[in-house]
């Protein structure tokens, strides 16, 4: 019974988190935070992130389990998850709302690990070369390309401050775009892809 409950303390152990809550309602996820005068420093497992600290509403703490696998002597063969599953997955790690990183892997590859876009995007969730390496992911592997994408899309977020069209636009157009511009780029490309994306997600969280 000893050793059972020495392996269960191992195999899970509470991991201490918080959401952070936007002015606008959005909700994020984070490891923990600083407030430095008019500055809150954000810090997620991708780094550090500083926004205003007007655009925070709330900070609300968190349990949540981390399940860190055991191996054993002979492990049954685990048949690779869903797509699908993957994403909700990702999404749940990173505090994003599931159904907005759905309604991205969506419009961006409509969920096809094998989708290579003419600019040498890859994967789920159309990952550029130069992104993949900032995050070291293969992006032809479908469970990290889909976690790089849910954390570069989280980074976003952040940077903008919750607006959602801001940071879909970037993932879209590049952050260089989005900061030329002052918002979303008068790209009809971007501005379709941001549309798209916004009208699925608002369907899905009407279900």
């Amino acid at each position: 019974m000893r050793v059972c409950s020495l392996i269960l303390l191992c195999a899970l152990t509470a991991v201490a988190a918080e959401s952070v809550v936007l002015s606008n309602g959005f909700r994020i996820r984070v490891d923990r935070h600083e407030v430095d005068g008019a500055r809150v420093r954000l810090y997620t497992g991708a780094g550090i992130t500083e926004i205003a600290a007007d655009a925070v509403s709330a900070f609300e703490a968190e349990d949540r389990p981390e399940t860190v696998p055991i191996a054993t002597a002979a492990s049954a063969p685990v048949a690779a998850p869903d797509r699908r599953d993957r994403i909700a997955a990702a999404a749940e790690r990173h505090g994003l709302p599931e159904g907005l990183v759905r309604s991205v892997a969506a419009a961006e590859s409509a969920f096809r690990a094998d989708a290579i876009s003419p600019k040498g995007a890859v994967g789920i969730m159309q990952l550029m070369p130069a992104t993949a390496r900032a995050f070291n992911a293969d992006p032809k592997d479908p469970d990290q390309n889909v976690e790089a994408g849910v954390r570069y899309l989280k980074e976003l977020l952040l940077k903008y401050n919750g607006s959602v069209s801001t940071a879909l636009a970037a993932y879209n157009a590049g952050p260089g775009a989005v900061a030329k511009y002052g918002g979303v780029p008068p790209f009809r490309e971007t501005q379709n892809y941001v549309n798209r994306v916004l009208g699925t997600y608002k369907k899905t969280a009407g279900e």
